[in-house]
């Protein structure tokens, strides 16, 4: 089974495939691998399973070289991103090389900013490992790294010539990753879809369950809504913006506990239900829906609050670095309804911290 989307860009426009076994399929990969060079760059876990099959289906290419790097999102730094400079310098990669991005949403966004950056840009395609990285960061275009000043801080929106979404390297995910990547998913139901939300409401046992229709259902569901998002705001100078729902909450989160407490998608998590709450006490949401998500992301296998040490001022201070942050006014992404988002540069201060006071475990 092989599906197939378009993220809609004019002569930027790219396919994301999604069907099990596309790792293996060489005439994905001769569409899009236009030189005789290519890096795949990847993490010595994903590595293991993978990369034999993906080299095996390159035999066009007569050189292909491999940089693995460290895995871990407290690794998505600058020296990390060298790393892969390092190597395409090292052999003597030329302007036609294509890059492969095979892992995660770490690997996909380094591997995309040295892309968009090595001899002012190459080409590279994304082959997303996590359910996280299938739904979100490999579709879309932003690549880049942290800083110790906040979270992908230093980046270029870089999109990439094709999306390879295998869904059995699923299969293998620990349990604690495959829920990770469900936030993203649930996340574009509270933006953009209500009635996938109720579906995701019924059909959440069976995604846990990584039941085939399932996942390309949620999957497919997810990258189309993200497409029409970026087709409309590739630079995020407006709707786009909308896509980081949860998301400031949850990058302060994980800036605060060093990136090591928590995976990506469970700092978001607890920043939707933050947003949602925040939402509802801005008079936007009703207190039934903010239990609907409650109980969603509880469904899910995800927290719902941040740990009790972790300090209010803190988190507003963390909060004022986030790249939606503009002329010193904190843009932050509410809901009125389940489907129903707006980005909003007016939320009171008050209402903010008595979100941020009620948002932690006790234990």
């Amino acid at each position: 089974m092989l599906e197939k989307l378009t993220v809609d860009l004019g002569d930027r426009s790219y396919p994301i495939y999604i069907g099990n076994g596309l790792i293996a399929r060489a005439d994905l990969y001769a569409q899009h691998i236009a030189g005789k060079q290519v890096l795949v760059v990847s993490n010595e876990t994903v590595a293991a399973r993978y990369l034999p099959a993906l080299q095996k289906c390159l035999p066009f290419s007569q050189t292909l070289d491999v940089c693995l790097l460290p895995d871990g999102e407290q690794y998505k730094t600058l020296d990390t991103y060298s790393q892969v400079i390092d190597t395409l310098m090292s052999k003597r990669h030329n302007r036609a090389t294509t890059l492969l991005a095979l892992g995660g949403g770490v690997v996909g966004d380094i591997t995309g900013f040295a892309a968009a950056t090595y001899q002012r840009g190459v080409g590279f395609m994304q082959i997303p490992t996590t359910l996280l990285a299938q739904v979100d960061s490999s579709v879309g275009g932003k690549t880049g790294v942290n800083h110790p000043g906040g979270k992908n801080m230093l980046g270029a929106f870089y999109q990439p010539q094709c999306v390879i979404i295998d869904t059995d390297v699923l299969n293998s995910l620990p349990e604690r990753e495959f829920s990770a990547g469900l936030a993203e998913i649930i996340k574009y139901g509270l933006i953009w879809d209500g009635e996938f939300f109720s579906w995701l409401e019924d059909n959440m046992q069976a995604l846990r369950a990584k039941e085939q229709g399932a996942l390309v259902r949620a999957i497919k569901t997810s990258c189309q809504i993200k497409a029409l998002v970026v087709a409309q705001d590739e630079h995020e100078k407006g709707l786009r913006a909308i896509l980081n729902f949860g998301h400031t909450f949850g990058h302060a989160i994980e800036k605060l506990t060093n990136y090591k407490r928590y995976l990506h998608g469970e700092a978001v998590a607890i920043g939707m239900v933050m947003a949602a709450d925040l939402s509802q006490r801005s008079g936007l949401l009703s207190a039934d829906d903010v239990d609907r998500l409650k109980v969603l992301v509880f469904a899910a296998g995800l927290p719902e609050r941040a740990d009790q040490d972790i300090d209010t001022q803190d988190m507003l201070n963390a909060m004022g670095m986030d790249k939606k942050v503009i002329d010193g006014v904190l843009r932050l992404i509410l809901i009125d309804a389940i489907g129903s988002a707006r980005i909003s540069a007016k939320v009171n201060s008050g209402f903010l911290k008595q979100t941020l006071l009620c948002s932690r475990d006790s234990g």
